[in-house]
């Protein structure tokens, strides 16, 4: 925690680590101790306690926001915020957490009084996880495609947020916040507060190491530097003076953000590399170059000399510092928690087919064949009953536009049971990859036979398609389990809205071994070559193939 608390010291430093801490976990803090909020927001219903044999350094960067700080302890008693929102929030300020927000609302509507939250970003969408023995043999993998939360075992030290509803917390904090994590379990219990904990897809940055530092220094002076910062109009580049009195020579040079304090000197032909962080009083001599590191307070960067990615601290009684050489840079899953994701899906422009004319005709489509075919849908569903005991629908989770799930509903073709048997026959399958196909497949009853051949049995589909979960175009309705062998095929497909029919099967030869890859060529092609004369041709082979198919059950 040395690291930590020495940059806590520094300004404009420490403004850095709140604003980074704030924007990245809301009510969390990072000030290595913990930070006690009430959910509103980072302000005026946030308070930083520190330990109290941490020096009294300055705390500018807490101040100007209207942070609270304290080091004897917080009396929740006192805080007459406690009951504006219904969760209190102690945020483990070692640490600077992203978490999904959605995940974690649904966590803490779990039934429980108090959550533990522990952001894992092994649980990040777009991940595989990883089966294995003991003997460390696989046994399988998972890839994730949706940000993930899961139960987990009670931590033994502080999760990175413990929330207690505001009911509970004078009970639970009356006394203070205490120094372990056990205690306020044993606290929860005794007060019969029902505890739960959760993994939480997330980001974690280690504030209390140097890579952490400069990681979350990174990401805030590239995403937006703090509006308390006061841009000098003399310097060139994206340079924000924290301070008074900073001394640039005319030769400085300067790229990229960069946050200087007070008293800071930059000398002739030195250059400075954003986005940096030059903390009050440091000197960078002629012909230096600092690249993306901080500067902290009094250090100084001897002439041509390089500090590239490195956090240096002035080390007690040298005047010269001391060089900490670390890895740089914000890693892809940071940028990812700090800006809207925007996925890997492809995207077309609103007022475009693709955005807007495709659904408009699917939903005058849709209605013209639901009106056309209503008068013989009793009599397959009354059929179907007949025929094979069940339900006359059959309804099954498949993955829609952006991995959304939907009930995709069919005339069922099959006896009931027949998902069970599926496992049982997959050895006979007669196609490659994740599907399913054999001849004669006993599972399908009579009137379902009849039902696949015609196509009848898609029907009810014209219904998923009204409400905007089906195309009449597209690629096949799959579920989740048939997306996860090939990442970028998944993509595509899923950037459209699953077909009713498709070029996949109008061009499908059942060829041995050939299946799975006319699937991926087909549906990537639909995706690439998207157009209302492509969705017209798909559509007239449909009706030709359909009208052939009808005539020879005849």
């Amino acid at each position: 925690m040395g690291v930590l608390r020495s940059a806590l010291c520094m300004h404009p430093l420490s403004g850095v680590i709140f604003r980074g801490s704030t924007r990245l976990c809301g009510s969390a803090g990072a000030n290595g101790g913990f930070s006690i909020g009430n959910g509103q927001g980072p302000r005026a219903h946030t308070v930083w306690e520190l330990p109290a044999s941490w020096p009294h350094g300055p705390t500018a960067g807490f101040e100007e926001h209207a942070i609270h700080v304290v080091r004897n302890g917080f009396d929740v008693r006192r805080w007459d915020g406690i009951r504006a929102q219904p969760w209190f929030i102690i945020s483990n300020g070692r640490f600077a957490t992203h978490l999904s927000s959605r995940l974690a609302v649904a966590c803490m509507e779990a039934s429980a009084d108090a959550v533990a939250i522990m952001a894992d970003p092994e649980l990040l969408a777009y991940r595989e996880r990883i089966r294995l023995t003991e003997k460390g043999e696989l046994v399988g993998y998972r890839r994730l495609y949706r940000d993930c939360a899961e139960p987990t075992p009670m931590p033994a030290d502080w999760p990175h947020h413990f929330l207690i509803r505001s009911e509970h917390v004078e009970v639970i904090l009356g006394d203070g916040v205490p120094r372990t994590f056990q205690e306020i379990i044993e606290r929860c219990r005794s007060c019969g507060v029902k505890v739960r904990a959760f993994s939480v897809a997330g980001s974690v940055i280690d504030l209390a190491s140097p890579e952490g530092l400069l990681t979350l220094s990174d990401a805030v002076l590239a995403h937006g530097l703090p509006r308390s910062s006061i841009l000098d109009a003399r310097l060139r580049g994206q340079v924000y003076a924290c301070g008074a009195n900073p001394r640039i020579a005319p030769g400085a040079r300067f790229a990229g953000p960069v946050l200087i304090g007070d008293g800071v000197s930059v000398e002739p032909d030195a250059v400075v590399i954003g986005p940096s962080v030059l903390c009050d009083g440091c000197v960078v001599q002629r012909g230096a170059v600092v690249d993306s590191s901080i500067l902290g307070t009094e250090t100084v960067v001897e002439a041509d000399r390089l500090v590239d990615h490195s956090l240096v601290i002035r080390s007690s009684g040298e005047a010269s510092g001391q060089r900490i050489c670390v890895s740089g840079g914000v890693g892809p899953w940071l940028r990812r928690a700090w800006s809207p994701s925007q996925g890997a899906f492809m995207r077309w422009p609103r007022f475009s087919y693709a955005g807007t004319l495709k659904r408009v005709a699917d939903v005058v489509f849709a209605t013209l064949v639901l009106v056309l075919f209503a008068p013989i849908v009793p009599l397959i569903a009354l059929a179907i009953r007949i025929n094979s005991p069940g339900p006359v629908f059959f309804r099954d989770k498949r993955q829609g536009l952006h991995g959304r799930l939907f009930d995709c509903v069919k005339f069922r073709t099959m006896r009931v049971g027949a998902a069970e048997i599926q496992d049982k026959l997959r050895f006979v399958s007669e196609v490659d990859g994740p599907q399913f196909k054999m001849a004669d497949d006993p599972r399908i009853s009579t009137v379902g036979h009849f039902l696949r051949e015609t196509y009848l049995d898609e029907i009810p589909q014209f219904f998923n398609v009204l409400c905007g979960q089906m195309s009449i175009v597209g690629p096949r309705p799959s579920p989740e389990s048939e997306n996860r062998l090939c990442p970028a095929w998944r993509d595509a497909r899923l950037s459209v809205r699953p077909g009713i029919t498709g070029l996949w099967q109008i061009h499908r030869t059942r060829e041995p071994f050939k299946d799975f890859q006319e699937w991926i060529y087909y549906d990537t092609k639909y995706v690439q070559e998207l157009s209302p004369q492509m969705d017209l041709w798909v559509c007239w082979r449909t009706f030709r193939k359909m009208l052939d198919n009808f005539i020879r059950q005849f």
